[in-house]
């Protein structure tokens, strides 16, 4: 009998993380779309960031890129799959390419090299 509400317990609770897994994905689901309708459509790319989950990257049509964090890969995955937008397998050659990148992030990249601020 004790192990019937131990299945149970365990049951609520796979329910209760599967339902706010799928809620999460729904919100960034939301937030990709955002992006890709203010970018003129976006495409993405996903990258495991250890315990903290995945980076969604997104680089828009325009080359405006950005990213979102999913707690785990399968949330990620849900939600580019909900939002319908393309995603590669590595951020690199043609993709790559789209990001258009201005002053900003120049100066903070190049940091005290080139001028830039010190980052200190």
């Amino acid at each position: 009998m004790a192990e019937t509400a131990e299945a149970q317990t365990q049951q609520t609770d796979d329910s209760r993380h599967a339902a706010r897994a799928e809620r999460k994905a729904a919100k960034l689901a939301k937030q990709i779309g955002a992006f890709a309708a203010a970018h003129g459509g976006a495409e993405g790319q996903l990258a495991y960031i250890g315990q903290t989950g995945t980076r969604i990257v997104l680089v828009g049509e325009d080359g405006g890129w950005g990213d979102l964090v999913a707690p785990s890969y399968a949330v990620a995955e849900s939600a580019v799959r909900k939002a319908g937008i393309t995603v590669h397998e590595d951020f690199d050659g043609e993709f790559a390419a789209k990001v258009r990148t201005g002053p900003y992030e120049w100066s903070r990249m190049a940091g005290i090299q080139v001028g830039g601020p010190s980052n200190g």
